[in-house]
């Protein structure tokens, strides 16, 4: 992961921005407007920060435009306290969010984060098979029954954990350490959002009942299918 488009109209921040990750090794463009970034994220990019409050197209609008073509990674900023922001821009595709004002550093792990993501998605491994649903890791494919299933990058790596454990529990704790890099923090209700997207993308199981169930106050659980 090298090249990333900054699509914010506050210039200060996209310049700071700019000089932080420079010294981090990335190459970076900023845009300052919705209709020019969703034009530049077309290009080769590896991932796209994207602030929500934007003159014109704003940054659901083109997250929306984005998801309709691409699978690059997406880090929206949003607004500190607008929650609302945060879970539409995740049910939208979105694979984290940053609430401004933020510390750098902290937008540095979230980008390693989805690095180390992107790095074993494309790692040669085992694919998985669990009743009518297939994962290959190799080529970041998912089938059900009902054929290929599209996956952004974060539900690909949510559902890559869970299938790995099908039948057993998945604590929240883990899942959010394992798929967004990050420790669970209060009110932190993002893998949650993400399991929602999973559920709805899959479709019930063959025998209409969930897959994913949730096991509440512990976690999440992939439900193996029953043999013979």
């Amino acid at each position: 992961m090298e090249k990333i488009l900054i699509i914010d109209d506050d210039s200060e921040l996209c310049e700071l921005l700019t000089d932080y990750l420079n010294t981090e090794g990335f190459q970076v463009a900023c845009v300052h407007t919705g209709t020019e970034g969703a034009q530049h994220a077309m290009d080769a990019y590896d991932l796209v920060i994207l602030d929500v409050m934007l003159p014109g197209m704003n940054g659901f609008d083109v997250l929306r435009h984005l998801r309709q073509h691409s699978e690059v990674a997406v880090i929206m900023l949003t607004a500190r306290g607008e929650d609302i922001d945060r879970i539409v821009g995740l049910e939208m595709g979105a694979d984290d969010y940053l609430p401004k004002p933020f510390n750098p550093r902290e937008l540095i792990a979230r980008i390693r984060a989805i690095q180390r993501r992107t790095e074993a998605r494309t790692a040669v491994g085992s694919a998985l098979q669990v009743g009518d649903l297939s994962l290959n890791p190799s080529c970041r494919q998912v089938r059900s029954r009902e054929g290929e299933v599209v996956l952004t990058s974060v539900e690909f790596s949510l559902l890559h954990v869970l299938l790995a454990n099908a039948g057993q529990v998945v604590s929240r704790e883990e899942l959010v350490k394992q798929v967004l890099g990050r420790h669970l923090s209060p009110y932190d209700r993002s893998i949650d959002v993400h399991i929602s997207s999973v559920r709805k993308k899959l479709g019930p199981s063959p025998d209409g009942h969930e897959r994913i169930k949730t096991i509440r106050g512990v976690g999440y659980q992939y439900v193996a299918a029953l043999s013979g």
